[in-house]
């Protein structure tokens, strides 16, 4: 599924506009986004949480060349699944 699908889904469901619809959703990854450039962390009760996990710096391969290059450090997003939303997809 992706974001049209995601809209026009939520939007039949919930008896909304599409537009309208495209507005929330737009908003609720903005406010996520937010929240972790801002380094806290979102948490969906039954869901999951969003927040932002610190990768050190590693030493990598180049694949073509076999050349040892250094990976720098970065932040990086994670989500982990709530257990609602694990349990309901091993079902």
């Amino acid at each position: 599924m992706n974001k049209t699908e995601l809209v026009a889904a939520a939007a039949e469901k919930a008896g909304m506009t599409k537009k309208d619809t495209e507005a929330v959703i737009k908003t609720a990854f903005e406010m996520i986004e937010a929240a972790l450039v801002g380094g806290e962390k979102v948490q969906l009760i039954g869901f999951g949480t969003f927040e932002i996990r610190e990768r050190s710096a590693r030493q990598g391969k180049n694949p073509r060349t076999g050349e040892t290059v250094t990976i720098p450090a970065a932040r990086v997003p994670v989500f982990k699944a709530g257990k609602a939303l694990r349990e309901a997809v091993s079902k």
